[in-house]
């Protein structure tokens, strides 16, 4: 089971973003149902994607207090019945997964992320699919430990092919450094099971995701009655440590293997790649399968700063204005 990693700003709404991509397919398609008269398209549009979570420039504190409105309009018992709802659910620090368990009991847990949280340097997020708790975990986390070890090898090849004497050759030889470092810090945590859990998508009665909102440990429970495929979902939670206003996402130098993951079972992608940096424009070639060819490469490293997180698809953020959870 290979975990997905993910990034991205986050979307404050959750909404059906429907991206239309005109193609001759497509085309024939709209052909092919008009000459029917009148007959409709299929509704279930493969490019709608809700969102759930929170968005670049809000406020995670207006989120939380959303979230709380959400879930007591959910369980009031006034209210018509509901039966098992998806939910995200954010925790209030990074967790091992052997407290996963008991932490989620009464709930399926179908996907949880996972970050190490480094002080003061940028990590990515990353999903894993889970079908057993804690093993799926710990199983994520070692691939994930393969995959951070890749790629310091590969910033440590890429530091090695900046020969300039310059202060951009310095400057791109310690970004590499310094990826480098962060990537074998990351290998090492996730290869010991690290604390490094700090949310989840859960399905579950109200009753039951009422409870869950109540437990040590639970920052919120976002419940997501408009849901229906996992596939069609983006999820995006905010970072324990997060409490301000969400800042931009902020990049790293990838290394040749960290391109964009296409999306998978469901539907969430990596980040876009950051440049690679080099000096002065020197052409840096990868030696990674992924890359052909040689890549004139901008000299500014980006800057570190801390993750903003989560979940991404390739689809356009939207943003919906009755989304009650999107209020800043």
């Amino acid at each position: 089971m290979r975990p997905v990693p993910v990034t991205g700003g986050f979307p404050a709404v959750r909404v059906a973003a429907t991206v239309v991509a005109v193609t001759a397919g497509v085309a024939l398609l709209g052909l092919i149902w008009a000459g029917r008269g009148g007959v409709t398209p299929p509704p279930d549009d493969p490019a709608d994607v809700v969102r759930v979570g929170v968005v670049q420039g809000q406020s995670v504190l207006g989120y939380l207090d959303a979230t709380r409105d959400e879930l007591a309009a959910l369980t009031d018992p006034s209210a018509p019945a509901a039966g098992e709802t998806w939910a995200l659910v954010s925790l209030d620090g990074y967790v091992a997964a052997g407290m996963l368990p008991d932490l989620f009991s009464g709930s399926a847990v179908a996907q949880v992320y996972a970050r190490v949280p480094l002080p003061g340097t940028h990590t990515p997020v990353v999903r894993i699919p889970v079908y057993r708790l804690p093993a799926d975990v710990l199983s994520g986390m070692l691939d994930t430990a393969l995959d951070r070890d890749r790629e310091y090898a590969e910033y440590e090849q890429l530091a090695r092919r900046v020969t300039a004497g310059d202060e951009g050759g310095q400057r791109a030889r310690q970004a590499y450094a310094t990826a480098a470092r962060t990537a074998s810090q990351e290998a090492s945590a996730y290869r010991s099971g690290c604390s490094c859990v700090f949310a989840a998508v859960v399905r579950a009665a109200p009753a039951a995701l009422r409870e869950l909102a109540d437990r040590h440990g639970v920052r919120a429970v976002d419940p997501a009655p408009e849901v229906r495929r996992l596939d069609r979902t983006e999820f995006r939670p905010p970072l324990p440590e997060q409490t301000g206003t969400v800042p931009p996402e902020p990049s790293r130098p990838p290394a040749a293997s960290a391109g964009a993951v296409p999306s998978g079972a469901t539907g969430i992608a990596s980040r876009t790649p950051a440049p690679i940096v080099s000096s002065a424009g020197a052409p840096v070639t990868s030696a990674s399968s992924d890359v052909t060819g040689d890549t004139a490469l901008p000299s500014n490293p980006a800057p570190e700063a801390r993750s903003v997180v989560p979940s991404a698809t390739d689809a356009t953020p939207a943003h919906d204005a009755t989304s009650r959870s999107a209020a800043p």
